[in-house]
C-alpha cells in the first residue's frame, strides 16, 4: 500500500517541476553558487557530476531535532542506527554499507576512530555551530581517501564571518536540559569562534541517562594572498548504555574524551596550494557492569586511540582544464587492555588509577593522487586516481571518472564510475569477548560502483533521481552460525547492492506569487536490494539494511510570526536479530516516526515547542535496543548582533548637501 502512496508523491513532484515558472530568488540559487568538494578539485555544486546533499544552516535551524544524527535521519540514502538519544551514540552508513564504511568529516580532516566506527560520531560540535553539512554519496576514495568506502559526511564550521552572539536553552522530558552558548568576533583580518555546549537527562528507561559536553574554537587568519585557520576541541560523554553491545548485560556504561586541534594553510591565485595537519586523541572507558558486577568480571575495558597526519592539495587551471595532485599521510595508533599486540612494558591509563595498558597497534597509511577535469562547452569530465600504501597490508590503486552533460539550462545528466577501500579497524582485528571474537587475518574491503541519474536545479526545485550498482568484495562484518554462540568477524565473499533514489527541495514561494501559507516540501525515498554470498551465516550488520526509506518535511506559517516545521521518515529494514525474550531471530518491524515543532521568530529571538515521535511510536534500529516514544521539549534562542551600528541616512544626506 505504501508504494501507492510513494508513486502518488513522485508524480505529484515531476508535475511541480515540468509545469512551476520561478519568479523569486530562494535558497536554491545560493546553493547553486556554493563550493563542493566532489572531487579533489572544488567545483559549484551546480556542476559537480555526483549526488551531494547540502544541509544548510537554515535548515538545520528550522528542523524539529536536537543533534546531528537525529537531523541525518532525515538525509537521502543515510541509515542512522541509534543506541542511545541526543547523539550518545549512533552508528552512520550511506546507500546500505556498514556503519564503518562511512568517513565523518569536521572542515574537512578525518575524524573516524581507527577502534570502531561506533566512536565516529562523538564530534565536538554542537548543531548551532554548523554552517552547513555536505553529503557525497557514493564511493569517494579518489576525493577523501580510504575508509570513504560508501560516502562520505562533511562537516562545516565557522564559513559566516559574523560578529554575533547566540544564546540557546533546552528543557524536556525525562529531566532533560541544554545550554549552548557561541561567541563570533571578527578583528581585522582575523575571525574567531568559540562555542560551548552541555546537555544531560535521566534517560527514557533505566540506564539511559547521558551527560556529553563540548568545547569548540575556530580561528581565521585572511593575508593578502593567503589564509591560515586552526580549530580546537574537546567532547566528553558519559552514558548509560543499555544493551548496547549485548542484550545479555544491560547493565553497561561508557565515558569517552575527545580531543581535536587542526592547522591549515591556503593560497589563492592561479595556483591554489591547500594544506593541513590534525591531531585526534579518544580515550574510551567501557564497564560491562556500571554496577553490582558478578565476580568473574575483573576489569573494564580501557581504549585510548590517536591518530595524526598531514595533506597536502596543490589545483591550478590550464587550457586542458583543472589539475589537481597531492599526498597525504596520516599515522593510527592504540593502546588498550583488549585489542592490539601485548606490550613490552606497560603504560598507565590517564585519569585511571592503578589501571593500565597491556597492548598496542600502530600502522601508518600514505596516499598520492591526482586528478583532471575538463569542461567542453556542455559537457564535462573528470578522473583521478589514488595510489594508497599501508603497513598492514597490500598497496592499493583507486580510481574513478564522473561525466556529465547539461541538457537544458536546468536539467543534467551524469555518471561515474568509481572505486573504493577500507581499512579493517582495531576493533574488528583484535577484539576477544563473551560473545565476539576479532580476526587478524582480515583484508581491506573493495568495491567499485557504477551510477547515472538526471538533476533538476533552479531557484524554486532542487531534485534527482539516480540509480546505482555497487560490488563490494572482502565485505568485513560480524557473523555467527546459527547453532554458534560468538560473532567472529570476516571478510564475505561478495556483495553486490543495486539502488534507486530519488529526492526533490520545493520552495513554494517561488512558484506561487502570492505569499502562500506553504513555504517549503521535501520528499525523498530511497531503494536498496542485496544480493549477498552469506554463507548461511547470520549478519550483524552488513546484511542488514534498509530496503526502503521515505523521508518527507514541510514548513508552513500558522499566523504572522508563528509557524510549524513537520518532519516524517518511513523506513523498512531488512536483515534480523536475536530476541532477548524468545531467543529466536526476528525480523525488524516496519516502522514511522513524526517530528513536529512550532516556532516564534521575532528579531534578535525566537521561542519553540517540539514532539519527537509525535504519535508514540515503537521502534528500534538496532535489535533488543528500545528507542524512546513521545519526548516533549521547549527552548529559547536569543541571537544578538555585535556589528557597530552604521549612521542614519539622513545624517549621510545632510552632509552632502
Amino acid at each position: 500500500m505504501h508504494f501507492n502512496f510513494l508513486q502518488k508523491k513522485i508524480i505529484l513532484v515531476f508535475f511541480i517541476i515540468a509545469t512551476a515558472k520561478v519568479q523569486a530568488q530562494t535558497d536554491t540559487i545560493h546553493l547553486k553558487e556554493t563550493e563542493v568538494m566532489s572531487s579533489r578539485v572544488p567545483s559549484l555544486y551546480n556542476e559537480s557530476a555526483r549526488i551531494i546533499q547540502v544541509i544548510s544552516k537554515d535548515e538545520i535551524a528550522k528542523a524539529p531535532v536536537q543533534s546531528l544524527t537525529e537531523l541525518l535521519e532525515y538525509a537521502l540514502n543515510v541509515d542512522i542506527r541509534q543506541r542511545g538519544t541526543f547523539g550518545v551514540q549512533a552508528d552512520v552508513s550511506i546507500r546500505g554499507g556498514s556503519f564503518e564504511q562511512t568517513l565523518i568529516l569536521l572542515n574537512g580532516v578525518k575524524m573516524n576512530d581507527p577502534q570502531t566506527g561506533h566512536h565516529n560520531m562523538n564530534l565536538p560540535v554542537d548543531l548551532q555551530d554548523i554552517d552547513r553539512i555536505e553529503i557525497l554519496e557514493g564511493p569517494a576514495a579518489r576525493v577523501y581517501g580510504t575508509n570513504a568506502f560508501t560516502g562520505a559526511i562533511n562537516i562545516i564550521t565557522g564559513s559566516k564571518k559574523e560578529n554575533r552572539l547566540k544564546l540557546s536553552s533546552l528543557i524536556g522530558e525525562h529531566k532533560l536540559y541544554s545550554t549552548t552558548a557561541s561567541l563570533s568576533l571578527g578583528i581585522k583580518n582575523m575571525h574567531h569562534y568559540f562555542s560551548a555546549g552541555k546537555k544531560a537527562s535521566e534517560g527514557y528507561i533505566a540506564n539511559t541517562d547521558f551527560d556529553i559536553s563540548n568545547l569548540f574554537y575556530q580561528n581565521t587568519i585572511q593575508l593578502k594572498k593567503s589564509s591560515i585557520s586552526m580549530q580546537v576541541a574537546y567532547n566528553e560523554k558519559k552514558f548509560g548504555a543499555n544493551s548496547f553491545y549485548s542484550a545479555k548485560y544491560p547493565n553497561q556504561f561508557e565515558h569517552t574524551e575527545v580531543f581535536f586541534a587542526n592547522a591549515s594553510f591556503k593560497t589563492n591565485g592561479r595556483f591554489k596550494f591547500t594544506s593541513n595537519i590534525y591531531y585526534r586523541r579518544h580515550q574510551d572507558r567501557f564497564e560491562l557492569f556500571r554496577d553490582n558486577p558478578p565476580s568473574w568480571y575483573k576489569i573494564h575495558n580501557y581504549h585510548l586511540t590517536q591518530t595524526y597526519g598531514a595533506e597536502a592539495n596543490l589545483n591550478f587551471n590550464t587550457c586542458i582544464g583543472k589539475t589537481a595532485f597531492g599526498a597525504e599521510i596520516r599515522s593510527e595508533n592504540i593502546m588498550s587492555n583488549v585489542l592490539g599486540e601485548p606490550m613490552k612494558d606497560l603504560f598507565p591509563v590517564p585519569g585511571e588509577k592503578g589501571q593500565y595498558f597491556t597492548r598496542s597497534h600502530e600502522r601508518q597509511n600514505i596516499g598520492l593522487f591526482a586528478e583532471q577535469s575538463y569542461r567542453y562547452r556542455d559537457f564535462s569530465i573528470s578522473g583521478g586516481l589514488l595510489s594508497n600504501w599501508n603497513s598492514d597490508f597490500d598497496s592499493k590503486v583507486n580510481a574513478g571518472v564522473d561525466v556529465s552533460y547539461d541538457i537544458t539550462r536546468n536539467w543534467k545528466w551524469f555518471a561515474s564510475v568509481n572505486q573504493s577501500m577500507r581499512m579493517p579497524t582495531f576493533t574488528d582485528l583484535y577484539y576477544v569477548g563473551p560473545t565476539n571474537k576479532g580476526n587478524i587475518n582480515l583484508k581491506p574491503e573493495e568495491a567499485i560502483a557504477y551510477e547515472t541519474g538526471i538533476k533538476f536545479n533552479s531557484t524554486a526545485v532542487n531534485a534527482h533521481i539516480a540509480v546505482f550498482h555497487r560490488d563490494a568484495n572482502n565485505l568485513i562484518d560480524w557473523v555467527k552460525h546459527p547453532d554458534s554462540a560468538k560473532w567472529e568477524s570476516r571478510n564475505l565473499t561478495n556483495i553486490i547492492t543495486n539502488g534507486f533514489e530519488f529526492s526533490a527541495k520545493i520552495n513554494m514561494e517561488s512558484i506561487i506569487k502570492s505569499s502562500f501559507i506553504i513555504k517549503n516540501i521535501k520528499l525523498s525515498y530511497s531503494y536498496l536490494d542485496l544480493e549477498k554470498n552469506s554463507e548461511n551465516y547470520i549478519s550483524y550488520y552488513a546484511l542488514d539494511y534498509l530496503k526502503h526509506k521515505f523521508t518527507a518535511s514541510l514548513e508552513h506559517r500558522i499566523y504572522k510570526r508563528l509557524k510549524a516545521d513537520w518532519a516524517m521518515t518511513y523506513q523498512e529494514r531488512m536483515g534480523t536479530y536475536t530476541n532477548i525474550v524468545t531467543n529466536e531471530e526476528t525480523a525488524y518491524p516496519n516502522y514511522v516516526t513524526i517530528d513536529a515543532r512550532l516556532t516564534y521568530q521575532a528579531n534578535d529571538w525566537n521561542c519553540f515547542f517540539e514532539a519527537a515521535n509525535l504519535f508514540d511510536n515503537k521502534y528500534q534500529d538496532i535489535g533488543n535496543i528500545q528507542m524512546p516514544g513521545r519526548w516533549f521539549r521547549a527552548g529559547i534562542s536569543i541571537s544578538l548582533s555585535l556589528e557597530k551600528k552604521t549612521a542614519k541616512p539622513e545624517y549621510d544626506i545632510i552632509e552632502i548637501l
